[in-house]
């Protein structure tokens, strides 16, 4: 009998097991956020106290100062946006530069790279730390896994610093503008460093003879220091919709079937029925047809809302299969077991 009691308790404590999902679900890592960078997103350089330059640098996005005033060296260096020097423009930047620094710091890390150098290592979507300082020699890979909203984030305590012809590669729909380096100090690109991703520096960046950054070099306090350099907003034309306009008001015609066109002294107002609009254009001015009592449609336009990020060290659920199989192992081992008492 005591026998029968013990494979008992074994067939419960393995249904238990599996349930909860000890055995088939190792924790994975959570995806970091996309911090909120307000009016510095459409800067491809911001500094705090110079932007200095030599050689023939090309900014691609707007460059900025502030609270300093000085910005030497373009040209021979081109900025493709607007410069802001000590202006109200560059102030708010700064200040929105600041809200999201804190908000990368704040994120709860996934994994610890303290003491391990960034080249060779292949990371997935997450939170990555660095207790002290951060090196890169060589490529580091990151695999987005086919999603390209995918973010990855590097906390980093004091100093980033690459190597001569080390690279950040982007693998399998990742996207620049979805990686962020907060720094605990500066960072220092090596010469000919290819880099990929959004620098948020507490002191200062410089960027030695021919490297080139996918993203923006962004210092709080300090100076950003460019040489013969390609500095690259790859994520500034999504920032601002284009309107596209005619030279004149198309005329709208309408069939038996088509919807009234409205129009008021200063904008017309477009109501729609069940059936499919017909519209045809020319160059001549508007002409509309005033109905009364005609409903008005009105159309909203829902904007994307930004991924979540996921919480840091959370395991997924279980399956429904797999509690359906727990469920029923343990109900099978309860008949044999009654079964077996009878006999």
């Amino acid at each position: 009998m005591g026998k029968f009691k013990n494979l008992l308790a074994l067939l419960i404590l393995g249904a238990l097991l599996l349930a909860t999902g000890i055995f088939a679900h190792p924790v994975a890592l959570a995806e970091g956020s996309a911090p909120p960078l307000g009016t510095a997103a459409s800067f491809a350089v911001l500094a705090g106290s110079t932007a200095t330059n030599t050689g023939d640098t090309v900014v691609t996005g707007d460059l900025g100062v502030w609270p300093g005033s000085a910005v030497t060296g373009f040209p021979p260096g081109i900025v493709t946006g607007t410069i802001y020097e000590a202006d109200a423009i560059a102030q708010q930047a700064q200040s929105d530069l600041t809200t999201a620094y804190d908000d990368l710091a704040g994120q709860a890390c996934d994994l610890d790279l303290t003491d391990q150098d960034l080249g060779g290592l292949t990371l997935t979507p997450g939170v990555y730390c660095f207790d002290t300082s951060a090196q890169l020699t060589g490529v580091l890979e990151l695999d987005a896994e086919g999603d390209p909203d995918a973010v990855f984030v590097f906390r980093i305590g004091s100093t980033l610093t690459t190597a001569s012809n080390s690279s950040v590669s982007m693998l399998n729909s990742a996207d620049p503008c979805n990686v962020f380096w907060q720094v605990g100090s500066s960072a220092t690109l090596g010469t000919d460093t290819a880099f990929a991703g959004s620098i948020l520096a507490l002191t200062s960046i410089t960027l030695n003879t021919g490297a080139s950054i996918d993203g923006r070099a962004l210092a709080r306090n300090g100076a950003v220091t460019m040489d013969t350099n390609r500095i690259s907003n790859v994520c500034a034309a999504a920032l601002t919709p284009t309107a596209t306009a005619t030279a004149e008001t198309p005329t709208v015609t309408a069939t038996a079937e088509t919807p009234t066109v409205t129009a008021t002294s200063e904008s017309p107002t477009v109501t729609a029925t069940s059936e499919s609009p017909t519209v045809t254009a020319t160059s001549e001015s508007p002409a509309a047809t005033a109905v009364p009592a005609a409903p008005t449609a009105e159309i909203a336009v829902v904007a994307e809302l930004p991924r979540a990020g996921g919480v840091a060290g959370a395991p997924s659920s279980p399956p429904v299969g797999l509690l359906t199989a727990a469920g029923i192992g343990l109900y099978g081992a309860l008949l044999w077991f009654r079964k077996k008492n009878r006999g």
